[in-house]
């Protein structure tokens, strides 16, 4: 199925994966973790799979785990800080603790 996308923490490189069904690489975003706070420092959509909303994905599926883990978020990259900006709902994950 071509719109099949997976997101994954691959922790042990400190990033989450976007893969596709046969477990192509499609995107990625590099984090940091410390106690309380993940850096999202670099995201990445590979160029054969740009405009079909993996970066998207990828931020949704990050934010989440944040969100669940307890985690503040630093939003270090470009991508992310626009991403937040138009998603209010994960405003609560950016703040004082965060900056």
């Amino acid at each position: 199925m071509e719109n099949e996308i997976s997101v994954v923490d691959a922790k042990e490189r400190s990033r989450y994966e976007a893969l596709d069904a046969e477990g192509n690489l499609m995107g990625f975003v590099d984090y940091s973790l410390r106690p309380g706070v993940i850096a999202f420092l670099h995201a990445e959509t590979l160029p054969d799979y740009r405009g079909r909303g993996v970066a998207g994905r990828i931020a949704v599926k990050s934010l989440d785990d944040a969100r669940a883990l307890g985690l503040r978020v630093k939003p270090a990259c470009p991508f992310y800080q626009d991403y937040l900006a138009k998603h209010p709902e994960y405003a609560d994950l950016v703040g004082e603790a965060a900056q």
